[in-house]
């Protein structure tokens, strides 16, 4: 299955267009929504066109949620560490969003693999805001560090007025399948699991049960911890985009079987009853008036014909 890229596509191609258009002096004012209403604006003025000012707004938060300055927590730190001296945080940001950020391009290395690993990262800016406080607490595990509110129920924020629970707890993996064996432990539940008691009424009530997954220290060894933050955080748009796709699927096959049988209907012939008229008989028959789907006319069609022989 399709995993979702953690980077934003259209800020990525922004930025590659930008470096490589710096001798150019060229206004740019782009304002777009992505996938779990996050916003995107960025801009670059004529006067500094070293100078890409990129502005990020985040879903709203549920009340469980906690946010420190509008981001949440450890997100400031997260930024720091993930783009050193390129970016600066602006405060206050933009109005109507939650973070600004101020990117000196002259900053970005001369070679071109290393300068499009830098913009990939940019352009992961919601991977690295919204998965902070998630990071911080796979850290934990991936070091086997047990932290100080190891019991502590965490609520991070996915969508808007939604948000899913981190649970930091001490589990016995099962024994599983051979080929899944590398597989986090996946489980549904229509009702809230045991682990979720004392979370708001408000958080449980959802209309189509609960999805828990266990991660292990051997999940966020290295690298893997960006790829299970970006999972997680982002696994109800992943949901929706195979069921959306889904549907397209079986509508696109739907369409091709009406296709096929409106072909098929074409190669009937339609009776003309004037020529049974001509011919001699008579007939005494019930008439069904049907609308053609293919000529788009008023057709008479006999499904029941009795024939008298004239005397």
């Amino acid at each position: 299955m399709i995993l979702l890229q953690s980077h934003s596509r259209f800020l990525l191609q922004t930025l590659l267009n930008r470096v490589h258009n710096l001798e150019k002096a060229v206004e740019v004012d782009y304002n777009w929504v992505e996938f779990d209403d996050v916003r995107y604006h960025v801009q670059v003025s004529m006067k500094n066109p070293n100078s890409f000012l990129l502005s990020v707004s985040l879903p709203i938060p549920s009340a469980d949620t906690v946010f420190c300055g509008g981001l949440p927590s450890g997100a400031i730190e997260a930024i720091k560490a993930a783009y050193g001296v390129l970016v600066q945080i602006l405060d206050p940001p933009r109005d109507g969003f939650n973070l600004t950020l101020k990117l000196n391009l002259s900053k970005l290395p001369p070679d071109e693999d290393n300068k499009h690993t830098i913009l990939v990262k940019v352009a992961s800016i919601r991977e690295v805001v919204l998965g902070a406080p998630l990071r911080v607490i796979l850290k934990h595990l991936g070091s086997k560090v047990v932290a100080s509110d190891v019991n502590r129920l965490v609520a991070l924020v996915h969508r808007p007025k939604e948000s899913f629970f981190l649970v930091p707890q001490e589990f016995v993996e099962a024994r599983r399948t051979a080929g899944l064996n590398n597989a986090p432990p996946c489980s549904w539940s229509p009702s809230p699991p045991q682990e979720l008691k004392g979370a708001p009424n408000d958080a449980l009530s959802a209309n189509a049960g609960f999805v828990t997954f266990v991660i292990f220290p051997r999940h966020v060894e290295g690298n893997k911890v960006d790829r299970v933050i970006w999972s997680l955080s982002t696994f109800h748009a992943y949901v929706s985009y195979h069921v959306k796709c889904s549907e397209g699927f079986m509508h696109t096959r739907m369409r091709r079987r009406v296709e096929s049988l409106i072909q098929n209907s074409n190669h009937l012939m339609v009776i003309d009853y004037m020529n049974w008229l001509e011919s001699g008989r008579v007939m005494h028959q019930s008439f069904r008036c049907v609308r053609n789907l293919v000529l788009g006319s008023w057709v008479f069609c006999m499904p029941r014909i009795r024939e008298f022989v004239p005397v």
